[in-house]
C-alpha cells in the first residue's frame, strides 16, 4: 500500500462503498438565487411551489458537480422521482432579494436517497427555509423500483455520502 502524504484525500473504493467518504456529512452544495417577479405572489413573497422548484435546481447541480447528469440518468432509463418531501418555511423571502440554496445528501441506503436542504441569507445569519426529500431510484421502462443503483451512480455517490446497500 502506498504511503499518503498529509493533507492529500483519497476516495474510497467501489467495491467497498460502505466505507465512509473523505468528506465529511456537514460538507453542503450551495446554489445561489435572486428572487425573479415570477417566484412571487401578487404581493412580492416567494411562491411556496418555487421552493421546491428552487431544491430540484440545487440537487441536480449538485449531482453534476460530482459527474452525474440527469439527462444521462434518464438516457440509460433511471429516473429519481421524488417520494418524500417535508419543507418548513421559518419566514418569508422576498422579491429581489438573494439567498443561498443548501443541499446535502444525507444518506443513501439500497435505491434510496434522502437530502437535506436550508435556504439561507447569503451571509448565513437568516434562516428560510428547511427541508427534507427522499428520491428512489427507478427503471423508467418498467416503471419500478430498481434493486440497485446503477454502478456508475454508485461510483460517483462514494464520493459524497455513505452508501449502504
Amino acid at each position: 500500500m502506498s504511503e499518503q502524504k498529509p493533507g492529500s484525500t483519497q476516495l474510497p473504493p467501489t467495491s467497498s462503498l460502505d466505507v465512509p467518504s473523505h468528506q465529511d456529512f456537514e460538507s453542503w452544495f450551495e446554489y445561489p438565487v435572486r428572487v425573479q417577479p415570477h417566484h412571487t405572489d401578487y404581493g412580492g413573497i416567494v411562491w411556496h411551489g418555487t421552493y421546491i422548484a428552487w431544491m430540484e435546481e440545487a440537487r441536480v447541480e449538485s449531482l453534476r458537480s460530482i459527474g452525474i447528469e440527469f439527462a444521462d440518468l434518464v438516457a440509460l432509463g433511471c429516473d429519481l422521482p421524488v417520494v418524500e418531501l417535508s419543507l418548513r418555511y421559518h419566514r418569508a423571502i422576498q422579491l429581489g432579494m438573494a439567498v443561498i440554496v443548501k443541499t446535502r445528501m444525507a444518506e443513501v441506503t439500497g435505491v434510496r436517497m434522502n437530502w437535506d436542504y436550508a435556504i439561507v441569507s447569503t451571509d448565513g445569519q437568516e434562516l428560510y427555509t428547511t427541508a427534507k426529500v427522499t428520491l428512489v431510484a427507478l427503471d423508467r421502462e418498467r416503471g419500478k423500483i430498481m434493486r440497485q443503483l446503477p454502478t456508475n451512480v454508485k461510483d460517483a455517490l462514494a464520493k459524497i455520502t455513505r452508501i449502504h446497500i
